[in-house]
C-alpha cells in the first residue's frame, strides 16, 4: 500500500488548512484528505407565511386579544386552538423550507406549539414582542443543520402620528460561510382606510431603505432578503421605493397574471406576500437566486372551491365565523444557491 512520507503528510495538512480558510470566505468547496467527491451544498429554501391569527387561549390584558380567548366573541376553545395548530403544521409540511418568516403571531408560546406540531424539522424560533396593539408579531423559523444565526433584533416601527405596529425583524446568518441580511415585515394594512395607510407603509419603507443603506455602508457586497406581507402589490407606490435603491420584487413578474397571487380581496388576485431581493442576489457570485424557484403554496386544498368566495384563499375564520381552513393568505417560497 502506497503511503506519503511524513515530511509530505505534513505539508498536506497545511495546504488542507488553508482551503478551509479560504472556504470560510465564500462558497468553495475542497476536497477532504479522504473525500472521493466535492462537497455540494443544497440550495437553501427560505419561505414566509401569513399565519392568519395565531393566538392563544389566554386573555392578556395589555393586548387587544378578547376575542381569541376563553370567552371570547368567537367562542374558541381548546379544540379550536389545536385544530389551528394542526392546519398550520399542515401548511409548514408542504411548505418544507429551512428558513420560514412569519407574521400575525401572537407570542413565543403559539410558535413552540406550531414547531411541536410539525414534526419532520426541529425549528429554532426568533421571536420579539411588539408594541402592535393587537398583539401580533413577526417571527423566524430556521433549520440550524442549515443555517447558522450571527444575530438578530426587532427594529421599531415608530409611525409619525404616534401609532403603533409591527416591528421588523432583522436576522443576519450564515450559509455555506456567506453572510444572509433577512429582513421578515407585516407593514400597515388597509384597515382604517387606504388613505390613511399608505403615508404609514411609506414611513415603513424608508425606514427599511435606511437600515439597507446602513449595512451597505459597512458591507457593500451584502446579500440582502426582505420576506413578508407588504400589504401592497409589487406595482405599487411603496415597493416601487424599494426598487429605487436597487431591490426587486421577485413576484413582480407573476403579477397581472389570472387566478395567480397570495390574497383574494373583492375577487381580485394580489400579491401582497412577497420575496424581495437586493442586486447582489440577482447576480452569479455569492448567493443566488434560483429564480425559477419562486413559488406560491397553491394547492387546492388552500382555496375555497364553492360558493360566493370560491377561489379566496381557505381561511380559518370569517368574522367570527370558523371555516376551519388555513389562512387568508397563501405561503410563498424561493431557493438560494451557493455559485
Amino acid at each position: 500500500m502506497f503511503r506519503l512520507p511524513h515530511k509530505h503528510i505534513k505539508h498536506c495538512l497545511v495546504a488542507t488548512f488553508c482551503l478551509l480558510i479560504i472556504s470560510n470566505q465564500g462558497c468553495m468547496s475542497f476536497k477532504g484528505l479522504n473525500s472521493a467527491k466535492k462537497v455540494v451544498k443544497e440550495p437553501l429554501s427560505i419561505g414566509f407565511w401569513n399565519v392568519e391569527n395565531l393566538f392563544d387561549l389566554e386573555d392578556d390584558p395589555d393586548k387587544n386579544d378578547d376575542e381569541f380567548a376563553l370567552g371570547g366573541r368567537k367562542n374558541v376553545d381548546q379544540k379550536i386552538y389545536d385544530l389551528k395548530i394542526k392546519n398550520s403544521s399542515e401548511v409548514l409540511r408542504d411548505l418544507n423550507v429551512d428558513i420560514l418568516g412569519l407574521c400575525e403571531v401572537e407570542n413565543y408560546k403559539v410558535l413552540n406549539d406550531l414547531n411541536d406540531s410539525y414534526k419532520e424539522r426541529d425549528y429554532e424560533i426568533i421571536h420579539y414582542d411588539s408594541p402592535d396593539s393587537r398583539g401580533i408579531d413577526n417571527a423566524l423559523f430556521y433549520d440550524k443543520n442549515r443555517f447558522s444565526i450571527i444575530s438578530s433584533r426587532a427594529i421599531e416601527n415608530k409611525l409619525k402620528n404616534g401609532g403603533t405596529t409591527r416591528d421588523i425583524l432583522y436576522v443576519l446568518g450564515k450559509y455555506n460561510n456567506v453572510r444572509l441580511h433577512i429582513f421578515v415585515n407585516h407593514w400597515p394594512s388597509n384597515y382604517g382606510g387606504k388613505e390613511k395607510a399608505i403615508p404609514k407603509r411609506t414611513e415603513t419603507a424608508e425606514l427599511i431603505i435606511k437600515e439597507i443603506e446602513n449595512i451597505l455602508s459597512v458591507e457593500n457586497s451584502a446579500e440582502i432578503i426582505l420576506i413578508g406581507d407588504f400589504n401592497e402589490n409589487p406595482d405599487d407606490k411603496n415597493i416601487l421605493l424599494l426598487e429605487e435603491v436597487g431591490l426587486t420584487s421577485l413576484m413582480k413578474p407573476m403579477l397581472g397574471k389570472p387566478k395567480i397571487g397570495t390574497y383574494v380581496y373583492r375577487g381580485e388576485d394580489s400579491f401582497l406576500d412577497q420575496i424581495i431581493v437586493n442586486e447582489r442576489l440577482q447576480d452569479k457570485d455569492g448567493l443566488s437566486i434560483i429564480e425559477e424557484s419562486v413559488y406560491v403554496l397553491d394547492l387546492p386544498k388552500y382555496r375555497q372551491q364553492e360558493g360566493n368566495y370560491k377561489h379566496y384563499p381557505y381561511r380559518f375564520w370569517a368574522g367570527n365565523r370558523l371555516l376551519g381552513g388555513y389562512s387568508d393568505h397563501l405561503a410563498i417560497k424561493v431557493k438560494i444557491i451557493c455559485e
